[in-house]
């Protein structure tokens, strides 16, 4: 099943089940209200939202209205934890080469993982408020789950056993702001302003064939001011898969449901031409990432992080070809507010080719982050 939370002037939303093919809603008012209650009781409540969501894609809902993404907060507007991983080594590696430094064994055999805002996230929809262009805003297309209980201790096919839904998430970094703050040894924190995620999270499934022990086998799109720049395979190079980031989370303490546990950005190894060169044919998750290829070809980065004014839509299509968990779709503004008169979307070209997959980069003078 396809579930949302729609606003409605509260902090948590009313929760709403949506047809396979995005097109319709209806509230699941008489079985939860909140995401979060489904989750607190899911053997219970969860076959009916069931029954709901068979009833709806028969056309039998009485009270069906048109899905409207725009009116969507995050499938769950606020959780008790939120914490990302950096599942796909390849990222870290063209981190590490980016800046001439090896990557530590350790690194291949227990997982990156850091501890996220949790209080607020945004929407599908929702404006990117940023203080500064100068802090280095860059987006970082990922997939993220969100958890019933699992115990402390549990391993990593216990912990995929915990898994209730699967979204999208846009884990907006400010990459000028994080050399300082890993600096100081205590990670991120102001470099990571509120994440957005997919208007719908889905049930396991909703994914078929493409839900393979704990990865997602489809491609990740990324449009940077309408340019599509990404198409990232996020399975079979996704090194930890999602019961191993659960299991790493539960070693010394419970995961309580609720939990959101994200991918990290989604990333691809390049291939060599004929040539002898490197190319990224499936492109980049995230700006830093481009900008590590970049400077591992020639020396320095030559792409922008984003401006504002600036888009980034994020989305996957099923096997299908339809949406999955319908698309992120943002634009970069000022805390200032928008230009007066300004339109709602001011598109411009990007700078870059466009080709290529490049790891998270913590400026300044080559810095990069590994999330």
């Amino acid at each position: 099943m396809k579930l949302a939370t729609l606003k409605d002037g509260s902090r948590d939303g009313q929760l709403v089940v949506v047809s396979r093919d995005l097109t319709l809603a209806h509230y699941a008012t008489g079985i939860a209200n909140r995401l979060q209650q489904v989750l607190d009781d899911w053997g219970f409540m969860s076959p009916q939202l069931q029954d709901l969501y068979a009833s709806l894609n028969a056309g039998r809902a009485r009270h069906a209205f048109p899905f409207d993404p725009a009116m969507c907060m995050a499938p769950l507007p606020r959780a008790y934890q939120w914490a990302d991983g950096s599942a796909y080594l390849n990222h870290v590696e063209l981190v590490r080469k980016a800046r001439n430094a090896e990557v530590p064994e350790s690194f291949y055999t227990d997982p990156l993982m850091y501890q996220g805002g949790s209080d607020d996230f945004l929407g599908p929809t929702d404006d990117v408020i940023v203080p500064s262009e100068a802090m280095g805003i860059d987006f970082e297309a990922e997939i993220a789950v969100i958890t019933g209980d699992v115990r402390m201790g549990a391993t990593p096919d216990q912990a995929l056993d915990g898994i209730r839904l699967v979204m999208l998430a846009n884990d907006v970094s400010l990459r000028n702001l994080i050399p300082a703050e890993l600096a100081k040894g205590f990670g991120f924190f102001q470099s990571k302003p509120a994440t957005a995620f997919s208007p719908v999270a889905v049930t396991l499934d909703e994914l078929g064939e493409a839900w393979q022990h704990g990865r997602v086998h489809l491609a990740l799109q990324s449009s940077w001011n309408g340019r599509k720049v990404g198409m990232c395979d996020a399975g079979p190079e996704m090194t930890f898969h999602f019961g191993q980031l659960i299991a790493h989370i539960a070693k010394t303490r419970n995961v309580r449901a609720g939990s959101i546990v994200g991918s990290g950005t989604v990333s691809n190894k390049g291939v060599e031409k004929k040539d002898g060169q490197m190319d990224w044919p499936k492109g980049y998750s995230c700006i830093a990432e481009k900008r590590c290829i970049e400077t591992i070809q020639t020396g320095q980065p030559y792409t922008d992080f984003m401006k504002f004014g600036d888009t980034i839509r994020i989305e996957m299509k099923g096997l299908d070809g339809r949406s999955l968990f319908g698309a992120i779709d943002q634009e970069i503004v000022s805390t200032a507010g928008r230009p007066k008169d300004a339109p709602v979307s001011l598109v411009k070209p990007q700078q870059g080719d466009g080709e290529g997959d490049a790891p998270d980069e913590a400026q300044p003078e080559q810095e990069a982050s590994e999330d």
